[in-house]
């Protein structure tokens, strides 16, 4: 059954990848200037929504409050814990990783199309394991979130943890990669928003 498909991503080559790929099937594809304005006029549609920035996060719940709201795949870089159970939480009906190869993204377009949803068992696992509307917070990663928010300088931090200083940057790099943040302040903020501190 070809739907309507609407693909909103920054990079005009990934766009014209998945365009191409859900073009072979029989979908109508588009890549809208205003996905909202283009959910209003399409009744019943499916979006493929990159979650990278802020604007891409306020952007899915006004996308579910048209008239007939599109099914929602939230497309996240890599299978992030948290970026996909806050995706899920916010409205995607799937989550997929951004990078997934076309017989995943064919798979998830459909099934999503069926009333399923479709997301990496880390996700679900996170999903099912959060007893409330804040992402799960890794053990480790909350507390040093919390030590940064009150001053704690990294090299104490380290210290405190038993790594050494230059373990400690790397570790919380990934951190703040896994929560969808480019620098310690995003991070902090974004825990604060989820209630980890």
């Amino acid at each position: 059954m070809a739907v309507r498909v609407a693909i909103v991503d920054p990079l005009p080559m990934f766009r014209h990848g998945v365009t191409a790929i859900l073009s072979a099937d029989g979908h109508a594809v588009d890549t809208p200037d205003d996905p909202v304005a283009w959910a209003s006029r399409c009744g019943s549609a499916v979006v493929l929504l990159t979650l990278a920035r802020e604007a891409d996060w306020r952007l899915l719940p006004r996308l579910l409050e048209v008239p007939t709201p599109p099914a929602v795949i939230g497309l996240i870089d890599g299978a992030s814990a948290v970026l996909g159970a806050r995706a899920i939480r916010s409205g995607a009906r799937s989550v997929l990783p951004r990078d997934a190869a076309a017989p995943s993204l064919r798979r998830t377009v459909e099934a999503t199309l069926d009333g399923q949803s479709v997301m990496p068992t880390v996700v679900m696992t996170a999903v099912l394991g959060a007893a409330s509307d804040t992402a799960p917070a890794p053990a480790a990663g909350a507390v040093w979130l919390r030590e940064l928010a009150v001053g704690t300088t990294v090299a104490q931090l380290a210290a405190q943890s038993g790594y050494s200083e230059r373990a400690m940057f790397r570790l919380l790099r990934a951190l703040y990669r896994q929560m969808g943040a480019g620098s310690r302040v995003e991070a902090i903020m974004r825990a604060r928003e989820w209630g980890w501190l």
